[in-house]
């Protein structure tokens, strides 16, 4: 299970996260829903230690993830698949390098990574483009790639940031399929977080709706949908808060 526990970060004089809680069920795709600035994807970092918090902490299969040494830091990642907004694909690499990285440094040997490559690969429907180089492929497919990565090392949680950024809509329909696959087949807990409401309702098993930092409403798909709450009935249906962009 993930827990953010009362998470507060700021970046100079602009506080992103205040008094964050949320606990993300085992099994089950949570969807992080809000406008831009509300600390979305900076929450999400916090789960793998990529950020500190300034006060409270979040806690991974009962770890408190800013109080682990890098070794255990380490350990714990292998449990995380992190698919970052625009891939962060090694541009060096070739696709299947890309996805077998994280198995070489486990220690696997070369068949094996080939083998799981491979299946990775099939799972997000690129067989055939594992000698090509992120700078021969789409957003979308690298966005693919990146979940192939993502998933290479079986973990137990997969966070995605922003997922369906920039893509066309049957691209981004295709993603949304990808990551309802995977978390079939693989049985991974995963965490979602997007501002695409039509992407939301597609995957989630619940929406928790951010608003100034901290969780404003939490809920199954329907119950988000028959909410009262203006705020976020006029998120959900395209409107803007007024409000000035910033850290997602």
């Amino acid at each position: 299970m993930i827990e953010f526990d009362r998470l507060s970060k700021r970046f100079g004089e602009h506080s992103v996260l205040q008094d964050f809680s949320l606990t993300i069920p085992e099994g089950q795709t949570t969807v992080v829903m809000g406008f831009s600035g509300t600390g979305k994807s900076v929450a999400l970092k916090h789960a793998v230690g990529l950020l500190e918090p300034d006060a409270g902490r979040v806690l991974v299969d009962g770890l408190v993830v800013n109080e682990l040494e890098y070794d255990a830091l380490m350990q714990l990642r292998t449990r995380i698949g992190f698919v970052f907004q625009f891939a962060a694909l090694f541009d060096s690499l070739t696709v299947a390098e890309n996805v077998g990285l994280g198995l070489q440094r486990r220690g696997l040997d070369a068949p094996a990574i080939r083998q799981r490559v491979a299946e990775c690969l099939a799972l997000v429907e690129l067989e055939n483009i594992s000698e090509r180089y992120p700078a021969e492929l789409s957003g979308g497919m690298r966005k693919r790639v990146g979940i192939a990565r993502a998933i290479a090392l079986r973990p137990r949680y997969i966070l995605y940031d922003e997922p369906t950024t920039g893509l066309d809509p049957v691209t981004a329909a295709n993603m949304d399929e990808l990551m309802i696959r995977a978390r079939r087949e693989l049985g991974a807990t995963s965490v979602v977080v997007t501002h695409d409401v039509h992407s939301a309702f597609r995957i989630a098993d619940r929406i928790a709706f951010l608003h100034e930092g901290k969780v404003r409403l939490v809920g199954t798909t329907d119950e988000v949908r028959a909410s009262g709450d203006a705020m976020v009935q006029g998120f959900l249906a395209g409107h803007s808060n007024g409000e000035g962009g910033g850290r997602a």
